[in-house]
């Protein structure tokens, strides 16, 4: 059986694996003019980069006065095609009122093409979150609120999911990985088949991070493997972490259930 070799799912920013920094995000992002440096509450720091026209791989920094840790942020969902009709609409979201209920980001290249059953997959994550503080420790079904999303009942599909559990190493310069990261996640998207990228924030206290990405199909995410930005992005991370472990999962979901299964990935093919 062949392994199919990933550095990471797709873009690990920097800033989520390093000592926090201060950031001013309307430098880094002059589109947009929010100010996140000087926020008081993880809530207002959250909806500032949750605006429309916000670059979803800039991170803002958080004052230590805020009422609540960083624990991770919302998850970055692919645009979908322009030809799909919510393309532009996407699903209602919950008042902006906890971290425990984020609007999700969107990239800014779109997908060429999602099938009915993975759009479908796509709205509910919408939802998608941790469900423990302690998700980059936590077996992967476990981790995040698989229970709580829901397909409709005539859906049958697999997708496959990759799992990025890291530490970073002291002292490493991130900004060059970032920025090949980036790339590299734009790159998936453009190319077809990336439905969804999450990441969490370091371990307080011993560093350890999840990331995650689902995709269509195994075919999809051997292909990204391939690609030019996706090929800088491995050589970069070797000398960033100072240890990382693959996981590989399978995402089902049976015709006749609304929920969805996980399960360890077993070999063969995943989804199409």
């Amino acid at each position: 059986m062949a392994n199919v070799a990933v550095a990471a799912p797709v873009a690990i920013p920097a800033s989520l694996d390093a000592p926090a920094r201060r950031l001013d995000a309307a430098a880094e992002n002059g589109a947009t003019g929010a100010r996140v440096e000087q926020l008081a509450t993880q809530e207002e720091a959250l909806e500032a980069l949750a605006q429309p026209n916000h670059d979803p791989h800039v991170l803002p920094s958080f004052e230590t006065r805020a009422t609540s840790p960083i624990l991770y942020l919302p998850p970055l969902l692919s645009s979908l095609p322009l030809d799909v009709g919510d393309a532009h609409s996407p699903a209602p979201f919950p008042a902006f009122s906890s971290p425990s209920a984020p609007r999700p980001l969107s990239t800014e290249s779109r997908l060429p093409s999602i099938d009915q059953a993975s759009l479908a997959l796509h709205r509910a994550l919408h939802h998608f979150r941790p469900v423990t503080e302690e998700y980059a420790k936590t077996p992967y079904p476990d981790a995040f609120n698989w229970s709580e999303l829901e397909l409709p009942l005539e859906e049958e599909r697999e997708w496959y999911c990759v799992v990025f559990r890291s530490r970073r190493r002291d002292g490493s310069d991130g900004e060059p990985l970032y920025e090949a990261d980036k790339k590299a996640h734009e790159e998936a998207v453009q190319n077809g088949g990336l439905i969804l990228y999450w990441y969490g924030t370091p371990h307080p206290e011993t560093g350890l991070n999840l990331a995650t990405c689902i995709w269509q199909s195994r075919t999809h995410a051997a292909a990204a493997n391939s690609r030019p930005h996706h090929i800088r992005a491995m050589r970069l991370a070797a000398a960033s972490y100072e240890r990382y472990e693959l996981e590989r999962h399978r995402l089902r979901k049976v015709k006749g259930e609304t929920r969805l299964r996980i399960e360890p990935y077993d070999g063969g093919d995943v989804g199409w």
